[in-house]
């Protein structure tokens, strides 16, 4: 599938929204059991800027949004600095369909010159699809947190990734 990657934008917030709200419902990817308010994604979007290390990218096909990108700041204090927690999300139809790697690989490209050491990803598993994304891009398995989200009454396992940044 053919997208075109670029900065999101505050118009892009109710596709980003709905996307990720699909997962919310349907899915144990997301911790969240409500769905996110559009207050509530507004405040999260302020949080990344168009050069540094928390950055915000989107995928397009035919002007709609298919899926999203983010790095964002990993821990409060200051000696994590250089390590940046990501994420990827897709809609529904647009996943197994390249726009996770084209993602990530654009935003690692934004990223290249930063001062980053480390990449960190959460994924709750099981997920096969997200692991064999994150495996693709030099993630590798740091550890699991068993049993740490309860959500649909049950308990879920939490694997941690890691990816050393040039």
């Amino acid at each position: 599938m053919s997208v075109t990657i670029r900065p999101a934008s505050i118009d892009d917030l109710p596709y980003l929204a709905e996307i990720y709200n699909y997962y919310v419902v349907h899915s144990a990817v997301s911790f969240d059991i409500d769905p996110v308010t559009m207050d509530e994604r507004r405040e999260w979007f302020q949080q990344f800027a168009l050069e540094g290390p928390y950055r915000l990218l989107v995928a397009e096909n035919a002007g709609k949004v298919l899926g999203y990108a983010a790095s964002f700041r990993f821990r409060i204090r200051c000696a994590y600095d250089t390590t940046i927690e990501t994420t990827v999300y897709r809609a529904p139809e647009a996943v197994g369909r390249g726009v996770g790697s084209a993602l990530y690989t654009a935003l690692f490209e934004a990223l290249r010159d930063e001062d980053l050491h480390v990449a960190i990803a959460a994924i709750a598993v099981p997920n096969p699809a997200s692991i064999a994304l994150h495996e693709r891009f030099g993630f590798t398995l740091a550890g699991v947190l068993h049993d740490v989200g309860r959500k649909f009454d049950r308990f879920w396992d939490v694997a941690w990734y890691e990816k050393r940044l040039p």
